[in-house]
């Protein structure tokens, strides 16, 4: 490990995660090479489960997992190797027969009383490693878990994923070349939900001369040759409808409806709209959250010639 130090050291927080593999193999080979040295026979693996159970008595797996910060499969797995080597008994709760308890056996409980020499050992020998350090390890890993419990490592990353990617996506018109994209996206959400309708068919399956030669406006998310999103503006008279809104799942997060909607409301107000019109369904819950942040506000329109409507909306542009 020491050979390695001015590589992390050089690399920094971007190999935190190596460092500690790297430093949890050390401690694992000095661990294995301790249980040998005792003599003890319990796998390092088990130890926390071990300890925990000798300190506190019969626990749920769901309470030691949840204690020691272990994944309940992989306590599971922990307990019935123990179990197997007859070191802990799993019984039903007295209070709760839905519950079942592990507590060390007497088997355990010898074999605690064999390990206290080696636990006693090394509490001593951790505490002169960590004396006279710099910085307090303990509470520096306390509070490393902390943010990692508030904001995980890979939401972090994924933010600025997001962010880098948004910088990255343009918004422009619609070209006969796309009509086949504008289509997939679109029935792809409303099959998903719904059923597609006539009305559906009639712009998605002609968006040019459905939506365009109407009066109309498409425009797409693209992001380099891919569409990530779609959104329409159908011609009403003086007003127009935010419709055909989609964005691609893989894409999905990444802030590219919202930045579609104010795209659409922008283009509504180049093109002389007074208003946008919308209709949707209030299963919808995201795009309901979106349609309230762009300032749509719910009315009661005329009868829609969508079965899965639930809901019309509108934006006054003046």
């Amino acid at each position: 490990m020491n050979e390695a130090r001015p590589f992390y050291h050089a690399a920094g927080a971007l190999t935190l995660g190596s460092r500690l593999r790297a430093l949890t193999a050390t401690l694992t080979d000095d661990a294995t090479a301790i249980y040998d040295l005792y003599q003890i026979g319990l796998d390092p693996r088990w130890f926390p489960v071990f300890l925990l159970l000798s300190r506190s008595g019969p626990r749920a797996i769901s309470e030691i997992a949840g204690e020691i910060g272990h994944s309940h499969a992989s306590v599971s797995q922990i307990v019935k190797a123990m179990r197997a080597r007859g070191i802990v008994a799993v019984t039903d709760c007295r209070d709760d027969g839905r519950r079942r308890l592990v507590e060390l056996s007497a088997t355990g409980r010898e074999l605690l009383a064999r390990a206290e020499p080696q636990i006693e050992d090394v509490a001593s020998a951790a505490d002169e490693l960590l004396e006279g350090m710099e910085h307090d390890l303990w509470a520096a890993l306390g509070e490393l878990e902390e943010r990692l419990r508030a904001k995980s490592l890979n939401t972090r990353v994924r933010e600025r994923y997001a962010a880098r990617v948004r910088e990255r996506i343009r918004i422009d018109d619609l070209t006969p070349a796309d009509a086949e994209v504008f289509a997939q996206l679109n029935f792809a959400w409303i099959e998903r939900y719904f059923e597609i309708e006539p009305s559906d068919r009639a712009v998605l399956e002609d968006p040019v001369g459905g939506i365009l030669d109407r009066g109309g406006n498409i425009l797409l998310a693209r992001l380099g040759d891919r569409v990530l999103g779609t959104v329409a503006l159908l011609r009403h008279g003086d007003g127009l409808e935010l419709a055909k809104m989609a964005v691609d799942p893989s894409a999905q997060g990444l802030g590219i409806g919202e930045r579609l909607g104010h795209a659409a409301i922008a283009r509504a107000r180049e093109l002389g709209a007074t208003h946008v019109y919308l209709e949707s369904n209030r299963r919808l819950r995201p795009a309901m959250r979106l349609y309230d942040k762009l300032g749509f506000r719910e009315i009661a329109g005329e009868p829609s010639p969508y079965a899965r409507c639930d809901i019309q909306m509108r934006l006054e542009l003046e």
